[in-house]
Formats: C-alpha cells, structure tokens, sequence
C-alpha cells in the first residue's frame, strides 16, 4: 500500500475518528473519502492541505516526502 493511505489512515485513527467524521469535514461522503484511504481514488491537492491542516502536519509528511509530522512552520 502505498504510504500516503497509510498515514491518512493512521493519522484518523491515531484520533480516534471515523470516516464519516473526516468525510464530513471534507464535505463529501464516507465512501468517497474511504477510497482516498484505499487508494482507491488519487488525493486532490486541494484535500491534502485541509487534511495537513487539520492534523495540523505537513503535506511532505501526508505525501511520505519526510518523516517529521511537524508542520514547515516549526521545522525552522
């Protein structure tokens, strides 16, 4: 699987959401968002940052570009 439907997955479940919570926050529905975690269906940018901003990481890390969770603001 590739890494970026991984850490999507674990980051929703490292908060102990579903994904019907998060699909709500994207505005979309809970099967369209599972596909995103399956691999299913490519990633829009647009998706990537409010999931970075949400849980408040980066999109390299979403991306499996870094291994920092750390947001590029704190990185400095």
């Amino acid at each position: 699987m590739d890494m970026i439907y991984h850490r999507i997955r674990e980051l929703r479940e490292d908060r102990d959401l579903n994904q019907t919570q998060i699909a709500r926050l994207l505005n979309m529905s809970q099967t369209g968002y599972s596909k995103y975690e399956t691999g299913e269906r490519d990633i829009p940018t647009a998706v990537l940052i409010q999931l970075a901003d949400f849980y408040n990481t980066s999109i390299d890390y979403l991306l499996s570009r870094t291994d920092d969770s750390a947001p590029c603001s704190r990185r400095r």
